[in-house]
């Protein structure tokens, strides 16, 4: 069984975004005074304001005014203001028809906001109104690589690269869709000119890591990922992507540690999930189930979690929750074939030991039998009976591992498990004795003998 789903198939779609944002750099802006102006890396409150007070001066020409209010809705956009930033760009329009960077504004919030069709529409009349603007040709390259549409994507960076051949965000852009393409040497070559024209975009580092990942080249895309987390810490997905590739060779203690860190600055499923993962992969059962829960509370619709989830339960024994992950993870995302094949492989497992008991939450004993107390509370609850079952289950597999070393060992085995029952029986009932929480308890040392 292919119990995980690969985190390293996931990160390519973590490392590359596209950057292009009205030109903003990865790097923090540097302490110069705000200006108002195009391209400007200032955080957007202060550009805001700035803008604000040279729109509202009598004394600024209309040209200018129409700039500044281009820009003040970029920075409006970027703090989440997307509304208002698209009205001020109407009343740019309503005002100058021919302002072809009012355009290429307004294509650009669409295209981060996903209003494609609409994005597009935008960005081929300021093309229209400008057609030797490099900026015009890289945005709609943009766009076409949103929509997947990479060879389209890749002949407008051309064309903006003709314009402009200095330009360092096309490089880097049409490095992505080189990447998507699956063309990871390609993508790595227009890194290369990207970062040699600009050196500090951490973005960029990022990007060039996803490219050496994929071929497979992990040493080098841990220096490039490290590189990004120097310039620009802030980011959480470099720490996630560093995570991956420690991860892919086995260093999982230094990977947790940089999920930690990503985590810390953003929590989110993916982030928890590739943590939980690496948790699983050095056994730890209980802290993979705890971070794959953490993720499913944060997007109860995140399919990777449910199978590597599903994944940990089998190593705990628990057949029964790792069936149930897996078909959610299914149901989610029925083209995931790691899943398909996983729920297949442990309903046949199930099948093979007995399903009826595993889909009815039956124990190990027969209900229609029993007479103690506890047996009869252990059959009206499903959770208690599927506890009995891997219980059972867990045991039969100790003895039948210890019975093939030592006879001596399986009669100890026995007499523990027997010291178990008789404990539960005697105990059920009882102040402060919790008939679950047992249950549970007895499971994971069985599981922990089974795994020594």
């Amino acid at each position: 069984m292919r119990s995980f789903v690969s985190p390293f198939a996931a990160s390519a779609a973590l490392t590359i975004a596209i950057l292009t944002s009205f030109g903003a750099s990865a790097q923090p802006a540097a302490e110069l005074p705000v200006v108002c102006a195009a391209l400007s890396a200032a955080e957007p409150t202060k550009l805001i304001e700035v803008c604000t007070a040279l729109i509202d001066n009598p004394a600024t020409p209309e040209g200018d005014r129409l700039d500044a209010t281009i820009t003040r809705a970029a920075a409006l956009h970027n703090s989440g203001q997307t509304g208002k930033a698209l009205a001020e760009i109407d009343t740019v329009i309503s005002r100058d028809p021919n302002r072809a960077r009012a355009f290429r504004a307004r294509g650009e919030i669409l295209r981060q906001t996903g209003n494609m069709e609409a994005a597009f529409e935008a960005l081929n009349q300021a093309i229209r109104l400008e057609p030797d603007n490099a900026n015009g040709y890289a945005n709609r390259g943009n766009a076409f690589n949103n929509a997947k549409k990479f060879d389209r994507a890749i002949e407008d960076y051309n064309e903006a690269l003709r314009l402009k051949p200095d330009f360092a965000q096309a490089f880097s852009d049409r490095g992505a869709a080189w990447y998507f393409k699956g063309e990871y040497q390609k993508a790595i070559t227009d890194y290369d000119e990207a970062l040699r024209l600009e050196p500090h975009r951490a973005r960029t580092y990022s990007n060039r890591s996803a490219a050496y990942r994929k071929l497979g080249r992990t040493e080098r895309a841990i220096e490039d990922v490290t590189t990004a987390i120097r310039i620009d810490p802030t980011q959480p997905e470099f720490f996630d992507n560093r995570g991956l590739d420690l991860a892919g060779n086995g260093d999982y203690a230094r990977a947790i540690a940089d999920y930690d860190e990503a985590i810390k600055i953003r929590p989110e499923a993916k982030f928890l999930t590739n943590r939980g993962d690496a948790y699983q992969a050095m056994k730890d059962y209980d802290r993979a189930i705890a971070d794959y829960d953490a993720a499913l509370k944060l997007d109860p619709k995140f399919p990777r979690a449910y199978n590597n989830r599903g994944a940990a339960w089998v190593k705990k024994g628990d057949r029964g929750r790792a069936l149930r992950d897996y078909a959610e993870a299914v149901r989610l995302n029925p083209s995931d074939t790691t899943a398909a094949a996983n729920h297949k492989e442990i309903a046949q497992e199930i099948e093979r030991l007995g399903s009826l008991s595993y889909q009815k939450n039956l124990p190990s004993f027969n209900c229609a039998t029993a007479k103690r107390q506890v047996e009869k509370a252990i059959c009206a609850d499903p959770g208690l009976a599927q506890l009995d079952r891997n219980i059972n289950d867990a045991f039969l597999r100790v003895i039948a591992s210890a019975e093939s070393d030592s006879h001596r060992a399986a009669l100890a085995l026995t007499r523990q498990q027997r010291g178990f029952i008789e404990k539960r029986n005697a105990s059920f009932g009882k102040r402060g004795y919790d008939l679950r929480q047992a249950m549970e308890d007895r499971l994971e040392k069985l599981n922990t003998i089974a795994r020594q």
